[in-house]
């Protein structure tokens, strides 16, 4: 074991910034190429698929290896449990823009355009068959963009994907509760538990979504409620995706004896990130599919 730190440990130099900015570029590069249809694109973006996830890896191990042999002093790990706490604010000021689009749309935008006949022609001059109805099934041209069918409905897979979600949070909370008594089964059971049910998740919502395109016609460009319902419920699935991908190198970790009862930050924050998922989703549900 290495000596402990009394303030902050600081690393010797490293290349992954510079690594990791080159391949901020190539993405960069490469997206914009692909738009404008540039057959060059498609190199940038894979190798800056290449760089991201190789620095991600190298990086995070190099922490790893600090972390266990004891270079993080108590006061790093409060800056650590700060600089999480402030990630999380920052990824819930996302989803409030979200929200808060749907919201216009649904109180404001829709009712505004509906008008009242005698005092707001907008929607007669411009769109005699609009019905200020929410969910807007319907769009301006419907030649140029096929009508929605339906509206999703709650009861199906959104309500069994809610009961999935809610049971992760239950099996990581078990998990948590195995690793401060220092049960190491429990911890792992809970973990791969968890995983599992993230992935079920996603299965889910993939199996919805082709559901929505191929049956319901429900799409992106369906109008506004195709785009705030995709990019809602898309940017949660990218969230879960990503917590799915941080919990499974937690169940490695802690099948490889990493973390112990008084020093397991890695493990807390990812915790802490899957809760805010469940989160966001019980919104969604309620506020998406529900009302």
């Amino acid at each position: 074991m290495a000596q402990e730190y009394e303030h902050y440990y600081v690393p010797s130099q490293s290349a992954w910034p510079i690594v990791t900015a080159t391949g901020l570029g190539c993405f960069a590069i490469g997206l914009a190429n692909i738009i404008h249809g540039k057959a060059y694109g498609s190199f940038f973006f894979v190798l800056s698929m290449i760089l991201i996830i190789g620095v991600l890896y190298a990086w995070f191990k190099d922490v790893i290896i600090e972390s266990d042999q004891g270079l993080y002093s108590a006061q790093m790990d409060r800056t650590f449990r700060w600089g999480m706490f402030w990630f999380i604010f920052s990824e819930v000021m996302f989803f409030a823009a979200f929200f808060g689009a749907l919201f216009y749309c649904r109180e404001l935008s829709v009712p505004w355009l509906g008008g009242d006949g005698a005092k707001d022609m907008t929607h007669a001059l411009l769109w005699p068959e609009f019905k200020a109805a929410w969910p807007l099934l319907t769009t301006p041209d419907p030649t140029a963009y096929a009508p929605v069918k339906h509206a999703m409905s709650a009861w199906g897979l959104p309500a069994i994907n809610t009961l999935i979600l809610l049971t992760s949070g239950a099996t990581l909370t078990w998990a948590h509760w195995g690793l401060k008594e220092n049960r190491r089964r429990q911890l792992n059971q809970g973990l791969l538990l968890t995983v599992i049910l993230g992935a079920l998740f996603l299965t889910c919502q993939v199996y919805e979504y082709i559901h929505a395109y191929h049956e319901l016609n429900l799409k992106l460009s369906s109008g506004v409620y195709g785009s705030t319902f995709f990019m809602l419920t898309g940017f949660h699935g990218l969230h879960v995706t990503i917590g799915t991908i941080m919990l499974a190198t937690m169940l490695y970790r802690t099948l490889q004896g990493h973390f112990s009862p008084s020093r397991h930050f890695g493990f807390e924050a990812v915790a802490w990130y899957w809760h805010f998922v469940d989160v966001v989703w019980l919104l969604l549900f309620i506020l998406v599919y529900w009302l």
